[in-house]
């Protein structure tokens, strides 16, 4: 088997040699190992031509959410699968899809784990494999993005900052011939369950369906965020309300904070989704 290591190496604590790890571990020669390290300049398309050449039985993101999402525009709709070694803060999809995030079990499962076809959602220009979200969600990336302290101590800084600050916004969302006007304090485009923190927010969700949730967060409410967190009770429908669908346009009244599988995308007067179902494979456990 060969395998293709795509390294993000701003990821992790930035002092380990993912490669000379990797190495380590198949010594015995019975892989064939090659390597992309993802330099600052980097380009899908710089990418793509590394993966073609390289001809790699499968594919592995070594880095966070947004090196997974990178990783899986490159093979969208094709047959390579992708091995997943989460070293990023969050490491979201990997918790969703368990995934160990000890770098040798990960690497285990990269060998002897098995594809898994799941979907992604399209929305805009860009493609999500996780979570994505307006308002107050992508303003607390926002902050943290900003900050120096990393890690989720980092993000609960933010996050603070963000509940002491944002506002509500109003929102049209169309689904189908269904159209609803309402405020939120946020809406996500749930292709998964829970963010990389472990908040459930989408309690319906499914990778390998064809059908993602829109999750409307209508106020603020310490007592849902602890449902959500710590017990598997069922979200007040006037707090929280998620709503299945194929595709969806989501308008804000004004232009707001938008963020996709972590990656703050600065603001946005309008949201297009659509799913991709059978998009990409993951190699999770058989």
């Amino acid at each position: 088997m060969k395998l293709l290591f795509i390294i993000n190496p701003g990821s992790g604590n930035h002092h380990e040699n993912f490669k000379e790890i990797i190495s380590e571990h198949f010594l015995s020669g019975e892989v064939e190992l090659d390597f992309y390290k993802l330099p600052k300049d980097c380009s899908l398309e710089k990418i793509k031509e590394k993966i073609i050449n390289s001809n790699p039985d499968r594919v592995v993101s070594v880095g966070g959410d947004g090196t997974l999402k990178l990783v899986a525009q490159c093979v969208l709709n094709k047959s390579i699968p992708i091995g997943i070694v989460a070293t990023g803060s969050a490491n979201g999809m990997a918790k969703e899809l368990g995934i160990p995030l000890n770098v040798t079990s990960a690497l285990n499962l990269v060998l002897l784990g098995k594809p898994k076809t799941i979907h992604v959602v399209q929305i805009n220009d860009e493609i999500c494999i996780h979570l994505s979200d307006l308002g107050f969600n992508a303003y607390v990336i926002k902050i943290f993005d900003g900050l120096h302290q990393r890690g989720m101590w980092g993000y609960a800084k933010a996050a603070w900052h963000a509940l002491r600050n944002h506002k509500k916004m109003h929102v049209s969302l169309k689904l189908g011939d269904e159209t609803i006007n309402t405020k939120a304090v946020m809406v996500a485009v749930a292709n998964a369950t829970m963010y990389g923190s472990g908040l459930k927010i989408n309690p319906l969700g499914k990778l390998d369906d064809e059908l993602f949730e829109v999750v409307l967060v209508k106020d603020y409410s310490y007592f849902e965020i602890f449902k959500m967190w710590v017990t598997s009770l069922p979200l007040n429908p006037k707090k929280v309300e998620v709503l299945q669908a194929r595709e969806v346009t989501i308008t804000p009244s004004k232009k707001t904070d938008f963020q996709v599988d972590g990656e703050y995308l600065g603001k946005v007067d309008k949201v297009h989704a659509k799913i991709m179902p059978a998009a990409i494979s993951v190699i999770i456990e058989g």
